[in-house]
């Protein structure tokens, strides 16, 4: 299983609103010389749902090969269109990714029974392994406990990233932990309290920033420093909750663009971050 930090990447465009490759070739540099454990493109981060097919493939297909094997790929896959899914991970395991991120379906929201039945249908048919994603603010829709004990049974389902921020349903999560079926955090500011119940790392927003530092708390706290893991931990909270003072990517592409990394516009309906909460965000960067 994965371990660390994955970074949920943003999605560079140019002035034009295009796809920008020799940013994303940029920063897929900057995550392997700063130590980032894996990369997650075409998720909520990496503005997957303004995307076209196509943009979708060759961002993948580019993205495999400058990464050339050096370290895991995950693509979202995830859609509430159930037969749509499915097509998704056949296309995106042929070209070339390691694992594949799957989220609730949203706005035509289902049953427990409809939750169990899409995800196993999407399992059943999926060449990859899969981690479920798990974020009620997005999508109106949490994966009941019960529910998420059979799926994890599935030989396809191998984890999930939980974003609820809920740290009740986290622990119950914890329980189910074992060898084929991991925990990852899917929030920034709770990393710390995810690793305490077993989880094995985090799939973040703030790594797109500071890719090493999130990578080291990790490891601090795998080796046992925890002193330095909650150091990290707590010290990075202004800037965790700067980076979600507006909708996911809005003010971590701010910060990117403040920071001289490649970042670029966002796509309607994202607006760039408000003059106020810039420049708060400058000041905490600074």
């Amino acid at each position: 299983m994965l371990k660390g930090s994955i970074v949920a990447l943003v999605t560079p465009m140019n002035k034009f609103g295009e796809i920008d490759y020799e940013g994303l070739g940029k920063l897929i540099d900057f995550h392997l010389l700063e130590k980032t454990d894996g990369l997650l493109v075409l998720g909520t981060t990496g503005e997957g749902s303004t995307l076209s097919d196509e943009e979708e493939e060759e961002i993948l297909r580019f993205t495999v090969k400058k990464v050339n094997q050096r370290i895991p790929v995950i693509a979202g896959a995830g859609s509430n269109n159930t037969k749509k899914a499915i097509e998704k991970v056949k296309r995106f395991a042929a070209l070339g990714a390691d694992q594949l991120l799957v989220i609730t379906p949203y706005y035509n929201k289902t049953s427990d029974a409809g939750l169990l039945a899409h995800f196993t249908a999407i399992a059943d048919q999926s060449p990859l392994p899969i981690l479920l994603y798990n974020v009620p603010s997005r999508t109106g829709m949490t994966i009941p406990i019960p529910i998420l004990k059979k799926l994890a049974k599935h030989p396809q389902i191998i984890g999930i990233k939980e974003a609820s921020g809920d740290i009740a349903y986290v622990m119950e999560v914890g329980r189910l932990i074992e060898e084929s079926f991991v925990l990852y955090s899917g929030n920034d500011d709770t990393i710390l309290p995810v690793l305490s119940v077993g989880g094995i790392g985090v799939i973040s927003v703030w790594a797109n920033i500071q890719p090493k530092r999130v990578h080291d708390l990790v490891e601090a706290f795998e080796q046992g420093e925890m002193k330095k893991a909650q150091r990290l931990q707590l010290e990075a909270l202004p800037l965790i909750h700067a980076l979600f003072s507006e909708t996911n990517p809005i003010p971590v592409k701010a910060a990117m663009d403040l920071m001289g990394l490649p970042a670029g516009p966002l796509r309607l309906p994202l607006v760039p971050l408000a003059d106020e909460k810039r420049a708060q965000l400058a000041q905490i960067l600074d």
